[in-house]
């Protein structure tokens, strides 16, 4: 089937705009590239140091400069349930390298940390900035330049965009992301939802809390709600960044197992020492983002990513905004319904047809790019299948013809809703994203009163003292990445819950984030720019009108524009923000980090090799571009 007109428009205009950066980049990496390995650039001390502590026949092998060196970098560790079972996977990826002749080493770990622990705590503040700090820890370890393709072993919310920003600023490498895959289903997502709400009312105590809690979060894996986490799966399944069905298969299971030593095997398959070299810069491109942005939209997927797609494309100097997402979703079609979008858990989502299913169906529906490269080579529809054990290795089988289940899977002819349920908001309070695919339609448009808040700990307080049993428009500003590192809001969403289901009519208006795992109440978040660079949140007062229109796509202050326009924004003291857990380490993120729309990022484009005279402005688009076929793209970004 043809592409999608808007999905072909949106892919000309953003390859249009980030032609500079992107030549820029392209040039980097392939001046990173050496001929044969790339060790081969490192003094004889250099190398020696590299391998000293090898085995024998591993020390011989990195001596004869023939066999590829496989880097491992990891963001194991024991507390986080997702991450825990990456711990017996550096063995199996050695043992894999050496049975094809080549070699495996642990380049470096990376820091891990789990939202689900800091949600509501100081420590949330350091979440969003840890994406760009697991960015730089993975440039350390590949920085000793030994190193011929690496594995990248990571799961959730800010580990693997970090690692694939890392990853990218490394783009002469291929690389092959190693899941582990999410625990199996406990307590129902929704009894656990009920659950928070009845502690939020008041109507239950701790121990029952906790119990709760425990048997939804269990063991090993990633949690099977369909967060960022999660999210972060089925988009490097899109891309083309795992091995084809990765994602869900459970942790500690010979199946997976097997995936993991298979993508040691094609880590080297893709090096410059083996059959087909192919870098993670050029499997990264403009299709393979916009794919990335598509299966985002058709699952219902975390907003996080509207902040975290647009920081790893900037990394492959290709530039993307909220517009982008925007037009994408009034064409893509919801196709999953997996909590909070749904009852489902992603083990449900998984035997019901997978990623393969989804990403058949956007194909033969013309809302994804086939022609792109992949850890396979040409062609996404390599990836339309699921992997089996046949004896001890991996075999694929076409994705199921059918849904399992179409409470949780359908196709693109009889999609759940006709458009992807993420929406731009603006107005005069900014620019913002909103999710709409988990709000009932008769939430989606709030009129009430504004109640001003500079902290969660405010809300909290008032919602305790029984202050917000009425209609209102919760203004939680002052939670910007500048502000105090923009952290997720998710503790306020029971409390938010409670008095949507008591019958008022309520909705969150925040600079700030909520956590992917967030659903039925209306939230405008990222709200851009924030209050500390000079937006308009700032304006408001108690009292102001406020209207969150999520179909109309609004977001405004009710309030004259003579008064608007005279008011200044009231000021907060965040001195407590930035000392203590750590947080005065990282004054430095705060005072160089971008906006929201632009990634909430640390580091910039790459520097243009030049800009091209007719292009006066990189945003510009021809009204004549259009990109119909590989060559054409190609030709664009020369």
């Amino acid at each position: 089937m043809s592409l999608h007109p808007v999905l072909n428009t949106v892919t000309a205009r953003i390859a249009q705009r980030s032609r500079p950066y992107r030549s820029a980049y392209l040039a980097r990496i392939e001046a990173a590239r050496l001929k044969g390995v790339q060790r081969s650039a490192l003094s004889c001390t250099n190398l020696a140091h590299a391998f000293a502590a090898f085995p024998a026949n591993d020390k011989l092998k990195l001596k004869q400069q023939h066999a590829p060196s496989i880097a491992i970098v990891s963001a194991y560790n024991d507390m986080l349930s997702a991450h825990q079972p990456f711990e017996r996977f550096p063995q199996v990826i050695k043992e894999a390298a050496r049975a094809i002749g080549a070699v495996a080493q642990f380049a470096g770990g990376t820091p891990a940390m789990c939202d689900g622990v800091t949600q509501g705590q100081p420590g949330m503040e350091l979440s969003l900035f840890s994406r760009d700090a697991i960015a730089m820890a993975t440039a350390i370890a590949l920085s000793h330049n030994t190193f011929d393709a690496a594995l990248f072993l990571g799961i959730c919310d800010k580990i693997v965009p970090g690692l694939l920003i890392g990853a990218l600023h490394f783009g002469h490498l291929p690389a092959v992301f190693v899941p582990g895959g999410p625990m199996t289903t406990g307590l129902a997502n929704s009894e656990k939802s009920k659950i928070r709400q009845l502690y939020a009312q008041g109507k239950i105590g701790r121990d029952e809390l906790l119990e709760s809690e425990a048997q939804s979060y269990h063991g090993p894996g990633t949690c099977t709600f369909y967060g960022t986490a999660n999210s972060n799966q089925m988009l490097m399944e899109v891309m083309g960044l795992h091995l084809p069905g990765a994602a869900f298969i459970t942790p500690n299971t010979p199946l997976r197992d097997a995936l993991t030593a298979a993508a040691t095997r094609r880590a080297a398959e893709i090096s410059d020492q083996g059959k087909t070299y192919i870098p993670v810069g050029r499997v990264v491109d403009e299709k393979s983002i916009v794919n990335a942005i598509v299966a985002l939209l058709a699952t219902g997927g975390s907003t996080n990513h509207t902040l975290h797609l647009i920081a790893i494309a900037k990394a492959a100097g290709i530039v993307i905004d909220w517009n982008d997402f925007d037009e994408l979703s009034g064409v893509v079609p919801l196709l999953a319904r997996i909590y909070p979008n749904g009852d489902a858990d992603v083990n449900h989502f998984h035997a019901a047809g997978s990623t393969g299913f989804v990403i058949r169906e956007l194909l033969d529906a013309g809302l994804l790019h086939e022609d792109v490269t992949t850890v396979l080579g040409k062609g996404l529809r390599a990836h339309c299948v699921e992997p089996f054990l046949q004896g001890e290795s991996v075999v694929w089988r076409p994705a199921p013809p059918a849904s399992g289940d179409l409470a949780v899977l359908r196709p693109a002819a009889e999609p759940f809703s006709a458009d992807g349920g993420l929406r731009l908001l603006s107005g005069n309070l900014g620019r913002a994203v909103i999710k709409v695919s988990a709000v009932k339609p008769q939430h989606r448009v709030v009129e009430a009163p504004a109640l001003v808040f500079n902290s969660q700990e405010e809300f909290m307080l008032a919602y305790k003292a029984g202050k917000l049993d009425r209609d209102f428009v919760a203004i939680v500003r002052y939670q910007g990445p500048r502000a105090n590192g923009m952290p997720e809001l998710h503790a306020l969403t029971p409390a938010l819950g409670s008095l949507q289901d008591a019958g008022r009519h309520v909705a969150l208006v925040t600079d700030g984030r909520m956590s992917g795992a967030s659903g039925k109440v209306p939230a405008a978040i990222h709200v851009s720019p924030e209050v500390l660079s000079g937006g308009p949140l700032g304006r408001v007062r108690d009292g102001d009108l406020i209207r969150l229109d999520a179909d109309a796509g609004v977001l405004q202050a009710l309030v004259a524009d003579a008064e608007w326009n005279a008011r200044s924004s009231e000021e907060a003291d965040l001195s407590a923000n930035h000392v203590g857990m750590g947080r005065e380490l990282f004054a430095m993120f705060r005072a160089t980090v971008s906006a929201a729309e632009e990634g909430a990022a640390t580091f910039g484009l790459p520097l243009p090799l030049h800009m091209p005279e007719e292009q006066d402005n990189p945003l510009a688009v021809p009204e004549d571009q259009s990109f119909s076929d590989e060559d054409s793209l190609i030709n664009a970004n020369k």
